[in-house]
């Protein structure tokens, strides 16, 4: 038996936190939105095509340690496109010859951008 992948991550959003979620992972990252199974709609949330699941919790707190990170073809244009929305990068530097940081959703969770080397 070999783990073949991550399917996907499911972040925390709290239940009137759709419309910012679309802004910012559809609008913001690029990501896709996908339907979710019938029965699961009416639990609210949403499903993003890049791997991203988010689901509404009452009370929800913000992962401020835990986090997804997302590798990105090009980094610095997406740090310029965060950055004219009022979303901060903070970048990393203690891994040697990789450009990466952080960011926050709305929510207050914690996402890696990674660029991608290859």
């Amino acid at each position: 038996m070999t783990v073949l992948r991550i399917d996907h991550v499911q972040l925390s959003i709290p239940p009137d936190g759709e419309a910012a979620a679309r802004r910012f992972y559809g609008e913001l990252l690029g990501f896709h939105e996908v339907p979710k199974p019938e029965e699961m709609r009416k639990r609210g949330g949403m499903w993003f095509a890049e791997g991203i699941h988010l689901g509404l919790e009452p009370n929800m707190k913000p992962l401020v340690k835990a986090h997804p990170a997302l590798v990105v073809d090009d980094l610095e244009a997406l740090i310029a496109r965060l950055s004219a929305a009022g979303v901060a990068f903070t970048e990393a530097q203690d891994q040697p010859g990789v450009k990466r940081g952080h960011i926050h959703d709305p929510f207050g969770n914690r996402i890696e951008l990674v660029a991608d080397h290859m």
